[in-house]
């Protein structure tokens, strides 16, 4: 299996590559993860997972590529990927992590998203060219020419049918549906290229102070997608808000909005891991409906 990896990273790269036995690095919930190096200073992240998901990686590496071609925010470059009779893989710079948390680098990171948000806006709607994952639930990316349609059906109504699937109840799901439409009256975002799924451990620094994001489920939507998923988990650290808010302003209601857009993300949760998730996704929604109800 190695070998193999070993001899995809030459042929890609057109340099002599000879592995030394992997690293074992900890930290994913969906994928392993390794440091493979030649033992000479050369070496690559490499995310490996079943066989069957090599279109996982594929989509994740086309994302990278066109967040990298934006040319506003560091992300590890995607080098090859594939699949053996053991694994699929994707093979990524590596990224020397552990830059701190300096206010001045966090500022940055916002600045540079709010930069990727600006600067690749799709022409062709909401969606994206294929469907991707969001961890290892499926993302459903049909093009949509209108925003509140595709948050409604390819990313609600689609996790509330998942999650009625895996056993979950969510008795005022369809009220929900219905009324988005209502929660996001008077919202119209341009087709920003999002990165997905940025909680606190997707962002970084590296050591030579540039902020990095990794491990996006990427599509065109509205950039605020981004902002609220940043302050579901713990948030990110305040100079990152400013940094963004003074790059490009986010429109009145956001704070509105931020809750339906964190659902997403909470029902996933709960179809990827159980739990106690179907509770704080029900809650969740009884807060969006009362919200409504009175005028917020």
């Amino acid at each position: 299996m190695w070998d193999t990896i070993a001899q995809h990273i030459q042929a890609t790269t057109q340099q002599p590559f000879k592995a030394s036995p992997p690293r074992s690095i900890g930290g994913g919930c969906i994928n392993r993860g390794y440091c493979l190096s030649n033992g000479q200073g050369q070496q690559y992240f490499v995310k490996t997972n079943a066989p069957t998901l090599v279109e996982m990686f594929a989509a994740e590496a086309l994302g990278l590529q066109q967040m990298h071609q934006a040319r506003a925010i560091k992300v590890p470059e995607p080098i090859c990927w594939g699949s053996t009779e053991q694994v699929s893989y994707l093979v990524l710079e590596w990224l020397d992590i552990g830059g701190g948390s300096s206010a001045q680098a966090w500022a940055t990171l916002g600045r540079q998203l709010a930069q990727l948000h600006r600067k690749a806006i799709s022409d062709r709607g909401f969606g994206w060219d294929r469907n991707n994952t969001i961890g290892s639930t499926p993302q459903i990316n049909d093009w949509t020419a209108d925003w509140v349609e595709f948050w409604s059906e390819k990313r609600i109504a689609y996790q509330l049918k998942l999650g009625r699937r895996n056993g979950g109840r969510f008795p005022q799901g369809q009220e929900l549906l219905d009324r988005i439409p209502d929660l996001l009256a008077g919202h119209d975002p341009e087709p920003s290229l999002v990165h997905g799924d940025l909680w606190g451990g997707n962002g970084s620094i590296l050591r030579s102070g540039e902020p990095v994001i990794f491990d996006p489920a990427a599509y065109y939507g509205d950039r605020e997608v981004d902002l609220a998923m940043t302050e579901l988990f713990g948030g990110f650290s305040p100079s990152f808000y400013q940094g963004y808010q003074q790059e490009w302003p986010l429109a009145a209601g956001y704070d509105r909005r931020k809750p339906l857009y964190n659902l997403y993300h909470i029902l996933n949760h709960f179809n990827l891991f159980g739990g106690s998730y179907e509770a704080q996704a029900n809650g969740l929604i009884d807060r969006l409906l009362r919200s409504k109800a009175m005028g917020l």
